[in-house]
């Protein structure tokens, strides 16, 4: 079994502490030389794409530091007991099997007296029915018509994850005529969010995904029963218009108030949930179940780079170091996720929540108080908005802040134009590139608010375009770059102990059993 060492006892630490500022981004990426480490700094990925680090403050030197690291550290070791089924998970002592969903990477895991991967395969297979019998209208409503519109009513994990994908897909599935129906989301508890997409929707045409694992969830119930009043309200049977994800031991399992019910496990967690039953209901009826299936395939394939022991062929597992060596030794506090493609715009929101509710931790996996940093604060826009937001902080802050570009040669929906010399599309690259460069060399000017000090590193993945593989692939690849870092820095990358608190006092409130200024805030919002 692998070894867990806190990342300050690791012996590749205090060698990697050497390293800092060996490389300046505004010498080393001038000229010819820059134009070297762009060729020589980048490691293929799965379906196209490939993450290129020339920009990032590494040399050869440090790259062979990360790769000590990666040894000592047991990476490899670790991510084979993952997926062979171990307790990694040591906060709530489960397994931690979402890449299973996607593919085998290792011998059968049995848990419960079940194995793991026929189940999952199952309730796909399952979902996958379902959605091709609404599709050719052999589930309908009470009226015998096609449902034309899905709605997912879930919170954190049930919304985020399943939100992006759908949106970074909605323009391909048009362009390439798999898009079925039409997806919302009510998420947030404030009843404005249910009110403003019912408003929207033709209730009488739709059909809503309630995604909770517990049952319990209070933000989800509470969204439930403001949607069936609703329904009722319209002179609809709100059983005939449900469907549930859950686990087979929550209260919705046998309900029912539901079409149907597909499950998921306790060894799935919530921000680890797309590929499961949490996004394929919502993106198999949307899409159809194959476009889901490429999603999953575009997955599995980068989960198999994920397992390789060789550094250079192992794109997540050096995203996750290079970001330690920023993280730890440079002292960045956070990293900006900047993808340049507006069906990617939830896609920051996605991994903020995955990144920082993974390894936003001050304990170790044995719950031992840790003396270093870890998890980073994760934002992002789009490109080119961000550009016209919090760039200028970017280039010229006090904090010196890491980036990571996602980048398409080619949009999804084939719509351009050229003015003035070059495409919309062209214009966006453009973009890109030149910002990549104006961070790195910056650019100096008496002036001093005209001056840009440079050497602010980025790294960048690039493709060709935005697909359901190439999304499942991006997916797959943060996924086991937070899983890497939690690896290095000895945390439980898989609970989240950190949203139970709020909940907790939530419910001290709304049964008035409160005192002090917990009692006085009560009354400000008139609780």
């Amino acid at each position: 079994m692998a070894e867990w060492k806190n990342y300050d006892l690791l012996a590749s630490a205090k060698e990697l502490e050497a390293m800092a500022g060996k490389v300046d981004l505004t010498k080393a990426m001038a000229g010819e030389a820059g134009a070297e480490r762009v060729a020589k700094y980048s490691v293929p990925m799965s379906n196209g794409l490939a993450y290129n680090f020339a920009a990032k403050q590494v040399d050869d030197e440090v790259l062979e530091v990360l790769d000590k690291m990666a040894k000592e550290a047991g990476l490899i070791e670790k991510f084979e007991e993952l997926y062979n089924g171990a307790v990694i998970n040591t906060g709530e002592k489960r397994l931690v099997l979402h890449q299973l969903t996607r593919g085998q990477l290792g011998k059968d895991v049995v848990a419960d007296g079940v194995n793991k991967r026929e189940f999952y395969v199952g309730e796909q297979t399952k979902i996958a029915e379902f959605a091709n019998k609404v599709h050719a209208g052999e589930i309908t409503n009470a009226a015998g018509e096609k449902f034309t519109t899905v709605v997912q009513i879930g919170i954190g994990g049930s919304d985020l994850g399943p939100r992006a994908m759908y949106l970074a897909l909605e323009n391909w599935a048009k362009a390439n005529n798999t898009f079925k129906m039409e997806a919302k989301f009510i998420s947030n508890v404030d009843p404005d969010d249910a009110a403003d997409v019912l408003n929207k929707i033709d209730a009488a045409h739709s059909v809503f995904v309630l995604v909770s694992k517990s049952g319990t969830t209070l933000e989800t119930l509470t969204n439930e029963s403001l949607v069936k009043d609703a329904l009722k309200k319209q002179g609809l049977d709100p059983s005939k218009h449900m469907i549930a994800v859950t686990s087979e031991t929550s209260p919705l399992a046998k309900s029912s108030d539901y079409l149907a019910a597909f499950f998921m496990d306790d060894y799935i967690g919530g921000r680890y949930s797309s590929c499961s039953g949490v996004g394929g209901a919502v993106l198999s009826l949307a899409f159809g179940p194959e476009v889901f299936a490429k999603f999953l395939d575009g997955a599995a394939a980068e989960d198999k780079n994920s397992k390789n022991a060789e550094l250079l062929k192992n794109p997540a597992m050096l995203d996750a170091l290079i970001g330690v060596y920023e993280r730890n030794v440079l002292g960045y506090p956070a990293t900006a996720v900047l993808p340049y493609s507006q069906a990617m715009s939830r896609f920051p929101a996605h991994l903020q929540q995955m990144d920082m509710e993974s390894n936003g931790k001050s304990v170790n996996r044995f719950g031992e108080p840790i003396d270093y940093v870890t998890g980073p604060l994760i934002f992002g826009e789009p490109g080119t908005n961000g550009q016209h937001s919090f760039y200028q902080l970017l280039h010229q802050g006090t904090d010196t802040v890491p980036m990571q570009f996602i980048g398409f040669r080619n949009n999804q929906a084939g719509l351009d134009i050229d003015i003035q010399g070059s495409t919309s599309q062209q214009k966006l690259c453009a973009n890109v590139a030149a910002q990549i460069m104006a961070f790195a060399c910056g650019k100096q000017d008496e002036n001093k608010n005209k001056n840009f000090a440079g050497n602010r590193p980025s790294s960048i993945i690039i493709g060709d375009k935005l697909t359901p593989e190439t999304l499942g692939a991006l997916l797959a690849h943060f996924e086991n770059k937070v899983m890497f870092q939690g690896f290095v820095w000895n945390l439980n990358s898989f609970d989240q102990e950190g949203v139970q608190l709020g909940k907790v006092l939530a419910k001290k409130v709304l049964a008035h059993e409160t005192d002090g200024a917990l009692k006085a805030y009560s009354d400000l919002l008139n609780i």
